[in-house]
């Protein structure tokens, strides 16, 4: 096994994730967060840091709109009726959720807004187009076994996970 991060590893890091404001928007704490390395698991501009580090690596990587969730696009957030969604859907601002287009193509939607009668969804992920500053510690790197390298991503730490 190599000591260092390349596709088909899967590697464990800790990281704390911050926008351009400075204000935390996301972190692991102490606990790793694994993902398979070159199965687009996370942004791609954070992926191409990661290559090439080794365990016990600690990197600042800042990662431009275009390697994070892509650039802002389209009309921006609609508003839908409340009752499109079920009477006991519990909806949270930046909820994700899937839904059908006239096509029958399933996307990928965000909640942005809401009120007593109405949604507003958008089909931009709500870090898209912003700059994200990433604080990285490499913590564990492994072989990733068949089913993982099938499925694309992690299944734990030892590599055990029921679907």
């Amino acid at each position: 096994m190599s000591d260092t991060i390349e596709k088909g590893l899967v590697v464990g890091i800790v990281y704390s994730l911050t926008g351009e404001d400075g204000d935390l928007i996301d972190e692991s704490g102490d606990e790793e967060f694994f993902y398979l390395h070159g199965a687009e698991n996370i942004v791609p501009g954070l992926e191409d840091a990661l290559d090439g580090k080794a365990v016990g690596d600690e990197l600042t990587v800042d990662v431009e709109p275009e390697d994070g969730y892509g650039e802002r696009e389209g009309p921006g957030p609609q508003r839908v009726e409340r009752d499109a969604f079920p009477d006991d859907a519990e909806l949270e601002i930046g909820m994700p959720f899937l839904a059908e287009n006239d096509e029958g193509e399933v996307m990928e939607l965000w909640i942005t807004g809401l009120e007593e009668d109405g949604v507003f969804i958008d089909h931009n992920h709500p870090l898209a187009g912003k700059k994200l500053h990433f604080e990285v510690t490499v913590k564990s790197l492994r072989p990733a076994t068949e089913e993982e390298l099938e499925h694309g991503h992690p299944h734990g730490p030892d590599g055990h996970h029921h679907h």
